[in-house]
């Protein structure tokens, strides 16, 4: 079986990497080939992270290059495409691929629809308002990452719909004895697009902060100096917490406790682990309602408690009181926050039980089957 994949992006792009290239190597094993053809290349992402133009003539070549290969879509035995072909065009091409009864599947793991339908300008809306349902509607099979996503497929008329989580491959993600275990991190992983919300839980952060730490001692005559072994780490300026973020980029959150770094996809299982806790707020907004909560999935994947906003689909994963906590307000957070913080046998407990969650529900190991199967299902006759 041949399957053209025209995704979105290369593999820095994280909902591409994780919706389709983490699976590649294991559909070849079960006699599956595909072809990946990104329409923006990690030259873009890179652009698009560091807050700069992105070359408007290697986007113009990128659309000719995704034209070329349509041209040769007969050849393949199913398209699998990332949520549209040609963002802010209309659906001509998926439409096509529906009249010369080439099958395509299209794949969502974000309310990209909005972006059309919810579009500050009117023309954009009356244009492209109804776009991704036509994209929907004349797919051979719709698979979404949560049920808000599935049910707009559903409404506009999707022959077949599957929900197909974000998940995380168990080969990558381990449960491993914390260091600097006097050291409490609350941990947050994503990308600079997205640590805008992370400022919705500042005034938590401060407020926990505050009634757990010091200012760190200045050294004096009286003081004694510590040994050679017990160097003073320059990281966080208090010593018994800290906020570490991976992935964030620059971000403002006042005089909190802030230690960040690059993400980088060879290290980040090792530095999920150095969290206590990971968050997840978010704004309770139709652009979020359609999020894939994949960032608990990671922290539960190391097992790690977690403590996310009560929307969407966080509302599935977590489990209130069990593998983390919901919180909406500020001292729900403060509230969390602390039971993890006063509680290790808690937080050992909940850490384990999410790592049965992800085990059971949201590893690659799982889903792949029924993928597989749905690829084929929807591929050649």
């Amino acid at each position: 079986m041949k399957i053209l994949l025209l995704s979105k992006y290369e593999n820095l792009g994280s909902s591409s990497r994780l919706r389709f290239y983490q699976f590649i190597p294991y559909l070849r094993e079960a006699g599956i080939q595909v072809q990946a053809e990104a329409l923006l290349d990690n030259r873009y992402v890179q652009s698009l992270y560091a807050n700069k133009h992105p070359n408007a003539l290697a986007i113009l070549l990128s659309f000719f290059k995704r034209f070329f290969y349509l041209l040769k879509s007969n050849t393949y035995d199913l398209i699998w495409i990332e949520k549209e072909l040609f963002p802010w065009l209309p659906a001509w091409a998926e439409v096509f691929l529906n009249k010369i009864k080439v099958p395509y599947v299209v794949d969502y793991d974000d309310a990209i629809f909005h972006q059309y339908d919810q579009h500050g300008n009117h023309i954009i809306r009356k244009i492209l308002g109804k776009k991704i349902d036509a994209v929907m509607k004349n797919a051979a099979l719709v698979t979404a990452g949560n049920e808000y996503l599935a049910e707009r497929a559903r409404n506009a008329g999707a022959k077949n719909v599957e929900i197909i989580p974000t998940v995380i491959d168990l080969n990558r993600y381990y449960m491993m004895p914390k260091e600097n275990d006097n050291v409490f991190t609350i941990g947050w992983i994503g990308a600079p697009t997205t640590a805008k919300y992370l400022k919705l839980v500042e005034p938590a952060l401060k407020a926990f902060f505050q009634d757990k730490t010091q200012p760190p001692k200045q050294p004096s005559q009286q003081t004694p100096s510590k040994k050679p072994d017990q160097p003073i780490s320059l990281d966080y300026p208090y010593p018994e917490a800290k906020l570490l973020i991976i992935g964030g980029g620059k971000i403002d959150l006042g005089d909190l406790p802030v230690v960040v770094r690059p993400w980088r996809e060879e290290t980040e299982a090792a530095e999920i682990n150095e969290f206590d806790v990971g968050i997840m707020p978010l704004t309770d907004g139709p652009w979020e309602r359609g999020k894939c909560g994949y960032k608990l999935i990671q922290y539960m994947a190391c097992g790690i408690p977690v403590i996310a906003s009560p929307v969407g689909v966080n509302k599935q994963i977590v489990k209130n009181g069990v593998n983390g906590f919901l919180a909406q307000h500020t001292q729900e957070w403060v509230d969390a926050l602390n039971k993890i913080y006063d509680n290790p046998i808690l937080k050992e407990k909940m850490g384990q039980q999410g790592r049965m969650d992800v085990e059971h529900k949201y590893s690659l190991q799982v889903v792949l089957p029924h993928l597989i199967s749905l690829l084929k299902r929807f591929g050649p006759k």
